[in-house]
């Protein structure tokens, strides 16, 4: 299956349009949050209209700059993987909202242990989805805020501001695939134990992926992941 990964688009729908080859091409969109733009909720609305123009079959949760609220406009639209499991062509996909608390500047900021609540259902139904091992290869999560420690949550000085114990549920169940966003500057695919993490960067400066899942024998990989701008 082929992914059209996006995150953080703040407004930008002109950005959206320059993707409709990518759109065309893939069999699913994921998206990591942040719809609107900083400041300006009700830029949310529009890039929300867009996307569901664009292609019929979407994951996405929101970001921090989104208003907690605006989590009923994507479920109303049938998007949202947020505190749920949504199953699709043999793959699970999880999602956790909103950003750590940091400046308080953004309206969505929760703390670590409220985001890690998003994926109660994860621990709920690993018991019959995961391997004997515990491990659940056919999950694919997407997390606005990135786990600690990784090419996806490096702000300038080197310093990862990532989630710690967003890193510990993915090191528990080694999802096949973590789709993240919110550090613009952090663009980058990386590894946290067998699980592939991609973050996109930000749509509204032109940045967004392209990731492959394959599976041969009942296991789920990723055939291909690819960091591209417009």
């Amino acid at each position: 299956m082929k992914f059209l990964v996006l995150s953080d688009i703040h407004g930008n729908v002109a950005n959206i349009d320059a993707l409709d080859g990518e759109f065309s091409s893939c069999d699913a969109v994921i998206f990591g949050g942040d719809f609107a733009a900083f400041g300006k909720s009700e830029t949310g609305k529009p890039v929300l209209e867009k996307l569901l123009e664009k292609h019929g079959t979407i994951f996405s949760v929101i970001g921090n700059c989104d208003e907690p609220s605006f989590l009923d406009e994507i479920e109303s639209a049938d998007i949202s993987v947020e505190r749920t499991l949504a199953f699709h062509e043999g793959l699970a996909f999880a999602g956790a909202g909103g950003g750590t608390r940091f400046s308080g500047d953004t309206p969505n900021e929760r703390d670590e242990e409220d985001i890690l609540s998003d994926f109660s259902l994860v621990d709920s139904s690993a018991e019959s989805c995961a391997d004997e091992n515990g491990k659940w290869n056919s999950l694919v999560l997407v997390m606005h805020n990135p786990p600690k420690d990784t090419d996806c949550d490096m702000i300038p000085g080197g310093i990862h501001v990532g989630s710690a114990l967003l890193r510990s549920f993915i090191e528990k169940y080694e999802p096949v695939l973590v789709v993240t966003g919110h550090i613009h500057e952090s663009a980058g695919i990386s590894r946290v134990g067998s699980s592939t993490v991609v973050n996109p960067g930000s749509l509204a400066e032109g940045k967004y992926a392209v990731v492959e899942l394959d599976n041969a024998g009942g296991t789920w990989s990723v055939k291909s992941a690819e960091l591209k701008s417009l």
